[in-house]
């Protein structure tokens, strides 16, 4: 298994974005500045190579990352490699609700009520865990169901025969992914309480049993 550089991007704006909407699982498409977003990150890795390229299969972060591609000089690369496991936090019952409310409901039963409160005093994983519950239909994903998915995610990229040593990897992605990276992998470094930017992006260095944060929410 290689050692590589994943670039990890966060897709454009969408209209649920704009409308401070939970977006998940759910498919929003860009807006206009959401469609820029996509051009000014492309512009900014047009010289980077890319040995491979991944995102999840929501239409925001299959746009992002083929308008990345169309703009790279360097890469080979046609289309990327779309999968349902790299879809960000599952939030069951409130995907599409207010963002402020749904976190309210989650987490002032626990003396919490806003997301950076819930971050603050316990963790993303914890946010998770405090949704599930909330959620009257129990099918926002916890933290435990989460990472069990987007574990398989890294082992999808991990295996891939055509990563060799040093190489970049391209990953479009969402907010709550880099939350949770930050989170998990950086340290007390990085602030996790709030989203990073449309069009933003965080570098990885990843090897077979270790990750790295190099860079966080660069925009």
């Amino acid at each position: 298994m290689a050692t590589f550089n994943l670039y990890i991007v966060r897709h454009g704006q969408t209209y649920y974005n704009l409308y401070n909407k939970l977006q998940g699982w759910s498919n929003a498409p860009l807006t206009e500045k959401g469609k820029q977003d996509a051009v000014k990150i492309a512009n900014q890795l047009a010289q980077t190579k890319f040995a491979a390229a991944y995102c999840s299969d929501t239409t925001r972060a299959q746009y992002t990352a083929q308008t990345i591609l169309n703009h790279n000089h360097l890469s080979d690369l046609k289309q990327p490699i779309s999968s349902s496991i790299l879809r960000g936090e599952f939030y069951g019952y409130f995907e599409g609700n207010d963002i402020n409310q749904s976190w309210y409901l989650a987490g002032a039963p626990h003396g919490v009520p806003t997301f950076k409160d819930i971050v603050s005093k316990y963790s993303n994983g914890k946010a998770k865990d405090f949704l599930k519950a909330a959620d009257p239909f129990h099918q926002a994903e916890n933290d435990e169901e989460y990472w069990k998915r987007w574990n398989q995610g890294l082992a999808l990229m991990r295996r891939n025969p055509d990563i060799h040593d040093g190489d970049n990897v391209l990953l479009v992605s969402h907010s709550n992914v880099i939350l949770t990276v930050g989170e998990r992998y950086g340290h007390g470094k990085y602030d996790t309480t709030k989203s990073p930017a449309n069009g933003s992006l965080t570098k990885l260095w990843v090897s077979n049993n270790d990750v790295k944060i190099t860079g966080y929410n660069i925009h």
